[in-house]
C-alpha cells in the first residue's frame, strides 16, 4: 500500500470518528453552536502550529486564491450540514450518505482536471453508491419516506466536499503545501461561520456549556486532522501527476527516436551524391594528368 492510500484511509478514520463524537456533542449544543466551537478551535490550533509547519517556499497566488475560495464553503458549510443531518438522522445515516463524496470528487476531477476514469475508481464509486442506495431504501414505506428526506443534507455536504477536494487538488498542483491549504481554508471558514452566526443560531438554542465545548473541540480536532491528511494525500497525487507529465511516454520516446533515425538517414542520403561527385572529380584529375603525360611522351617520340 502506497503512502497516498494510507493517508486517505487515515483521513477516513479521523472523519468517521468526528461523526460519532458529533452525535454526542449535539446532546449539549445546537449544530450551529457546535460549528462555532469546532472550526475556530481547530483554526487556532493550526495557527499555533504554523511557526513550526508553515513554509513559504513555492508561493503561488492562484493556489492561494483557490484555497481561500474553497474555505468559504469547506469546511464551514459542510460542517453545518453534517451536524444538522447527524442530529436529525443519526451518525449512521449521516456517515453512510457522506460516503458518496468520491462520486462527486471523481466527476469534478474528470470534468475540470481532465483526469482519466480508471476501472478501479469506477468500480469503487459504483459500489459506494449502490451501498448507500441499498441502505436508504430498506424497510417499509415510512422509513423510505424518512430516508429520502433525511439524506438531502449529508448528500449536499458530500457534493460540496467532493468539489472542494477536486479544487484543492488543482491548487496543490500549483503549490504543493497541504498545511497551507488547510490553514487558509480554515481561516476563511472561521470568518464565514462567525459572519453567519447570528442567522444560524436560533434564540431558543442552548447556551455554551463545558461538556458541549469539550466534545466539539474533539470533533474539530478529528475533522482538522482528517482534512490535513486528506490534503496530504491529494498533494502526493498532484506531485505524482506532475512527474508523470514531465516524463515522456514510452510511445513518444519511440516516435522521437524513429524521427531522429529518419533525419539521420536523409542527411546521409543527401551527402552520398556529393561524396561520389567529389570522388569522381578527385579521381579524374590523376587520370587526366596521366593522359597528358602519355600524350606528351608520344609526341616527343614521334619527333625523334
Amino acid at each position: 500500500m502506497d503512502i497516498g492510500t494510507s493517508l486517505a484511509l487515515l483521513s477516513s478514520a479521523f472523519l468517521g470518528t468526528a461523526v460519532v463524537l458529533a452525535n454526542v456533542g449535539l446532546r449539549y449544543l445546537h449544530p450551529a453552536r457546535g460549528a462555532l466551537v469546532s472550526i475556530p478551535s481547530t483554526t487556532l490550533a493550526y495557527w499555533l502550529l504554523a511557526p513550526f509547519l508553515l513554509r513559504g517556499e513555492g508561493w503561488n497566488g492562484t493556489a492561494f486564491a483557490i484555497f481561500a475560495a474553497v474555505g468559504v464553503v469547506f469546511p464551514a458549510v459542510v460542517t453545518l450540514l453534517n451536524f444538522a443531518s447527524n442530529r436529525i438522522a443519526g451518525p449512521t445515516v449521516a456517515g453512510t450518505v457522506s460516503s458518496t463524496t468520491p462520486l462527486f470528487a471523481v466527476l469534478v476531477a474528470i470534468l475540470l482536471l481532465d483526469e482519466p476514469l480508471t476501472v478501479a475508481a469506477a468500480a469503487g464509486t459504483a459500489a459506494i453508491v449502490l451501498g448507500v442506495i441499498a441502505f436508504t431504501t430498506r424497510g417499509g414505506s415510512g422509513s423510505r419516506a424518512w430516508a429520502a428526506w433525511a439524506i438531502l443534507l449529508p448528500l449536499a455536504g458530500a457534493a460540496i466536499r467532493g468539489g472542494a477536494q477536486a479544487a484543492v487538488k488543482g491548487g496543490l498542483a500549483l503549490w504543493s503545501e497541504p498545511f497551507v491549504a488547510v490553514l487558509i481554508g480554515y481561516t476563511v471558514s472561521c470568518a464565514t461561520i462567525f459572519a453567519a452566526s447570528r442567522t444560524l443560531v436560533p434564540e431558543s438554542a442552548a447556551p455554551l456549556n463545558r461538556r458541549g465545548v469539550l466534545w466539539f473541540m474533539s470533533v474539530g480536532a478529528c475533522n482538522g486532522a482528517g482534512i490535513l491528511t486528506m490534503y496530504a494525500a491529494l498533494a502526493l497525487s498532484a506531485v505524482y501527476a506532475r512527474a508523470l507529465r514531465a516524463v515522456p511516454a514510452r510511445g513518444e520516446v519511440r516516435r522521437a527516436r524513429a524521427s531522429r533515425r529518419r533525419a539521420d538517414r536523409r542527411r546521409r542520403d543527401r551527402a552520398r551524391p556529393r561524396l561520389k561527385w567529389r570522388e569522381a572529380i578527385r579521381g579524374s584529375w590523376p587520370a587526366a594528368r596521366r593522359a597528358r603525360r602519355a600524350a606528351r611522351r608520344g609526341t616527343a617520340s614521334d619527333r625523334r
